[in-house]
């Protein structure tokens, strides 16, 4: 296929999305950035590739949509709470990183020939960071919330306000000198600002009046394509008197961020925004030319290496000012040292209006890519070393095993949320209770809400000792660690026999095992959770209190046979006893015990039968 248009439009569609599922789930089994499968996908697919499109500018008019949307999310997540709250992270630190950065990197790019409003544009361009990269990696390692996270995002969100406003003033650069007179533009700039004007009133005042109508008429659909309608026409309409479509859609978007359709309407933008981003980044890795980067690989890789060194040195610096931690100022240095995707939006309009030449244009998309390529691996490479380092500097923390007071008549072991709501069981009944955990975090919590919580290993003897264990008239093991319940039950059944156990266990196959061990009451976590919740759920259905509790209680019973039967006859013993189950017997296999009608229904079992009363979830 030599070209989009020469080729059926199913056909196109079929390439773009192969090459995304073969490229995108690669890059991410890696543990590197979706963003990266969709540049490599277009290098592949274009003309420096397999040549399947030779064309790439065909497709960036679609493509650019996604920036459009990814704006418009923008301007609903940047609610004007959110913005006080990190005021002065996002104008101190987000300002000085761009301030700074931009202006070292402008003299840099003096230095390799570049002048006036295209120096001004890449400069701009190189020191904005990769919002779509840092993010994903923030959220894959759950690190949005930590001090280093917030810096990050905070940074980003002064980088992505600032883009809006650049990207529109930038016809205005033409201005300046190499561009061409300012006089000539004074009625399209006042044009311009009164289109902006009138998009902000009418998002003011007509948007949600607009969608509390729609939102009467309950249609899903036509929600959708309301949302698409606002974005697009507010896109459109800043595009027609010549300013950024994106600062149409970011207004939009921030003209909703209170409002009561928000959440509705960034969902129903999500899957067309990730979907064109991705074709957007797809069509920038087309667009890099393989024979010009090539031809100048070295001033291409060499130019890219300088820029992040240079961003992460100085973005550490600043962070360092602002007091961050060793580690975790190197963590956001590194993430925010790559180039960001909107240099992809400023490279060709920088091209378009004449500021940089076509070679140049290609040339510093490609240091970008490059740029988007090495980071998150450099995030990747160097976060156990970071770990290591931040353990490190860490104050010891541990607690020592002192159990002065410690010796109740009932031992705790696990003060997590299963030990605690037995714990208080246990209180109310006004007993003296030992509890002990190696939770430290969580024994200090339980401290802020006045209870004494001993620190200790479970599994270790010499813990149990000293905690009381040898004097406890119960010992509950509350822990939702398996294998450790497992292995201090057999400890206590072994060493307190004074003691009687009450075990917690994860499942039925637990339960089992415990049992094996020792231990005659075994406590399956979520058994009378489930009992309860359909025993309301019966009553919803109409079902009399007396009738539904008589099903539970009859449900309860056949569960304790079943569980009995199942530790002298295998896993499968006492299917019989499932109301509803069919066991289809295995070739060739000999039956275990003589088969019985599934539809009797089991007569009662006597307390006799029941042996100790053995509680848990069925499996």
């Amino acid at each position: 296929m030599a070209d989009p248009s020469a080729a059926s439009a199913t056909t196109s569609t079929l390439v773009f999305l192969g090459a995304a599922v073969a490229a995108v789930p690669l890059l991410r089994f890696a543990g590197l950035s979706a963003v990266l499968g969709y540049l490599l996908a277009g290098i592949v697919i274009g003309p420096s590739g397999l040549g399947l499109f030779r064309s790439p500018d065909a497709l960036r008019t679609v493509a650019e949509l996604g920036i459009v949307m990814f704006l418009f999310v923008i301007g609903l997540e940047l609610k004007p709470s959110k913005l006080v709250s990190m005021r002065r992270d996002i104008l101190g630190l987000g300002l000085m990183q761009v301030l700074v950065t931009g202006i070292v990197l402008a003299v840099c790019l003096y230095l390799l020939g570049l002048r006036d409003a295209g120096l001004l544009a890449m400069a701009f361009a190189f020191a904005l960071s990769a919002t779509a990269i840092a993010l994903q990696v923030l959220n894959e390692r759950g690190a949005l919330a930590t001090a280093y996270g917030q810096k990050s995002f905070a940074v980003l969100l002064f980088q992505d306000m600032a883009i809006v406003p650049f990207i529109a003033l930038m016809p205005l650069l033409a201005g300046l000198p190499g561009g061409g007179g300012m006089s000539q533009h004074l009625p399209d700039i006042a044009l311009a600002f009164g289109a902006l004007t009138a998009l902000i009133l009418a998002g003011r005042y007509l948007l949600n009046p607009f969608f509390r109508l729609l939102a009467r008429a309950d249609a899903r659909e036509v929600m959708t394509a309301a949302a698409l309608l606002v974005v697009l026409g507010a896109a459109e309409a800043m595009h027609a008197v010549g300013l950024s479509a994106a600062l149409g859609a970011f207004v939009a978007g921030l003209m909703l961020a209170e409002s009561n359709f928000r959440h509705q309407l960034e969902a129903d933008i999500e899957p067309f925004r990730g979907l064109l981003l991705g074709l957007f980044f797809m069509s920038v890795g087309m667009s890099i030319d393989g024979k010009v980067v090539m031809g100048s690989l070295a001033f291409v890789l060499g130019t890219a290496v300088l820029v992040m060194s240079l961003k992460a040195a100085l973005t550490y610096a600043l962070l360092r000012i602002y007091r961050q931690p060793v580690a975790d100022a190197v963590r956001a240095s590194v993430l925010l040292s790559t180039i960001g995707e909107f240099s992809f939006v400023i490279i060709p309009l920088a091209g378009t209006l004449g500021f940089i030449a076509p070679r140049e244009a290609t040339l510093y998309a490609a240091i970008a890519a490059i740029t988007m390529f090495l980071g998150p691996v450099l995030v990747k490479l160097a976060e156990p070393a970071l770990a290591r380092f931040a353990e490190r500097q860490k104050p010891d923390e541990t607690l020592t095993e002192d159990f002065d007071g410690a010796g109740g008549e009932v031992l705790v072991i696990g003060f997590g949320r299963f030990g605690q709501v037995a714990n208080q069981m246990l209180l109310a009944a006004e007993r003296n209770v030992t509890v002990i955990d190696r939770n430290i975090d969580r024994i200090r919590a339980a401290g802020r809400f006045g209870f004494k919580v001993y620190y200790g290993d479970g599994r270790r003897l010499d813990v149990l000792r000293a905690a009381g264990a040898e004097k406890a008239a119960v010992i509950a093991i509350c822990i939702d660690d398996r294998e450790a319940a497992s292995t201090i039950a057999e400890m206590a059944v072994r060493a307190f026999p004074q003691a009687k156990l009450v075990v917690r266990a994860y499942d039925r196959v637990h339960a089992l095992d415990l049992m094996e061990r020792g231990v005659r009451n075994p406590i399956r976590e979520t058994f009378e959770g489930a009992l309860s919740f359909g025993r309301t759920a019966l009553m919803a259905l109409g079902l009399s209190e007396d009738e539904s509790e008589a099903i539970r209680e009859d449900i309860r019973r056949r569960d304790v046979q079943r569980l009995l039967r199942q530790r002298d006859e295998g896993i499968l013993g006492g299917t019989d006893l499932l109301i509803g189950a069919t066991l289809a017997p295995e070739p060739l296999s000999e039956p275990k015990r003589k088969g019985r009608d599934l539809t009797a229904r089991p007569k009662p079992a006597t307390p006799a039968a029941l042996g100790e009363g053995v509680t848990g979830e069925s499996s």
